[in-house]
């Protein structure tokens, strides 16, 4: 859990500021937005096989790039 200490002199707001910073660091809003419905592990599969082709796509065109230079 994140949490913050506010700091003498330190206004609301730079503390909130600081504080969803931590929490965007922390990866709590993506792991939010993540389970905000329910995915079957198949599809989970799915998703995470087509990020991998598309990863791997990338780097083919970058490395393919990089050898015509």
């Amino acid at each position: 859990m994140v949490g913050i200490i506010i700091k003498d002199g330190e206004s609301i707001e730079a503390a909130l500021r600081r504080f969803k910073r931590d929490c965007a660091n922390a990866g709590i809003l993506s792991e939010i937005k993540k389970r905000e419905h329910y995915e079957k592990p198949s599809l989970v599969r799915k998703k995470a096989i087509d990020t991998a082709k598309r990863k791997r796509d990338k780097k083919k065109r970058i490395f393919a790039k990089k050898e015509r230079v």
